[in-house]
């Protein structure tokens, strides 16, 4: 893959093209065009139903849409084979059903199946990687219990252990801290931002918690009734006018003293 147009200017590491989708005769996007620059952190926002999740899904390659395209680095993502799509794109979904009791160590360890061949075992640098991962999503010493013993936060931070094992390019991420706490949500985020500037890891989250779009995001872009309304820098786009447009919803947006946005919801039980 080049990563260069026709023109010889870079191109985006992902793009959506004009894609539409639909789940049977039920639409959910509509001609929702939309380009990540390779190292860019973006959140995707918008209220429940909005196609936020189907978004990231045709980001992944997990769907196809029915009209348009998605590409990587200039190249169409249905051409890529879906072994080497798996070595650049790692994908944290919103809920995981685990029913066999893996140990973590061992669900974690499946994010090195990209990079094995189809019979070959784990060898010492996919067991290090692994290691490493779970060091930095803080379930090490959770190695040699069962995945399904595990309360939901805990369970969410093995699949983001997973995830990093894949060594990505690229990190989708749906609602990555649903099931956390205050603090391991605030150690999920950090540990994004450190990739993405330690290692140029792309990132496109989910989020619903508009304050962190602002605090640890490069862009947001908002999605209402399958159709993009609203994308750019945080400054530009995270304001009361289109929070009312996209969610119906009166709040205040204020910048603290260091310039990160917080959102407050207006409540009648203040005034």
């Amino acid at each position: 893959m080049t990563g260069w147009d026709a023109t010889g200017v870079a191109a985006p590491l992902l793009r959506a093209d004009h894609v539409h989708f639909s789940y049977g005769r039920h639409p959910v996007l509509y001609d929702v065009s939309l380009t990540v620059a390779r190292g860019e952190m973006l959140a995707l926002a918008g209220p429940n139903g909005s196609g936020k999740s189907t978004l990231l899904s045709l980001l992944s390659g997990v769907r196809r849409p029915v009209r348009g395209r998605v590409e990587i680095a200039g190249n169409d993502l249905a051409r890529i084979e879906r072994r080497a799509l798996a070595r650049m794109i790692a994908v944290v979904p919103q809920e995981t059903t685990v029913v066999f009791p893996y140990t973590v160590a061992e669900m974690v360890l499946m994010g090195r199946a990209p990079h094995r061949g189809p019979l070959s075992l784990e060898g010492a640098h996919d067991h290090a990687v692994a290691e490493r991962a779970m060091a930095r999503t803080g379930v090490l010493e959770l190695a040699a219990r069962p995945v399904t013993e595990l309360s939901g936060g805990e369970r969410q931070r093995v699949i983001v252990a997973r995830a990093l094992a894949q060594e990505p390019q690229i990190l989708l991420l749906d609602e990555p801290t649903t099931h956390l706490d205050l603090r391991h949500t605030t150690q999920i985020l950090d540990l994004v931002v450190d990739l993405n500037r330690s290692e140029g890891v792309t990132v496109v989250a989910v989020l619903h918690d508009l304050t962190s779009a602002a605090m640890y995001f490069h862009q947001t872009a908002f999605l209402r009734g399958g159709e993009l309304v609203a994308h750019g820098p945080p400054r530009a786009v995270i304001t009361e006018a289109t929070i009312r447009v996209v969610f119906g919803a009166e709040t205040r947006v204020i910048a603290d003293d260091d310039g990160v946005l917080t959102v407050r919801p207006r409540s009648r039980a203040r005034e």
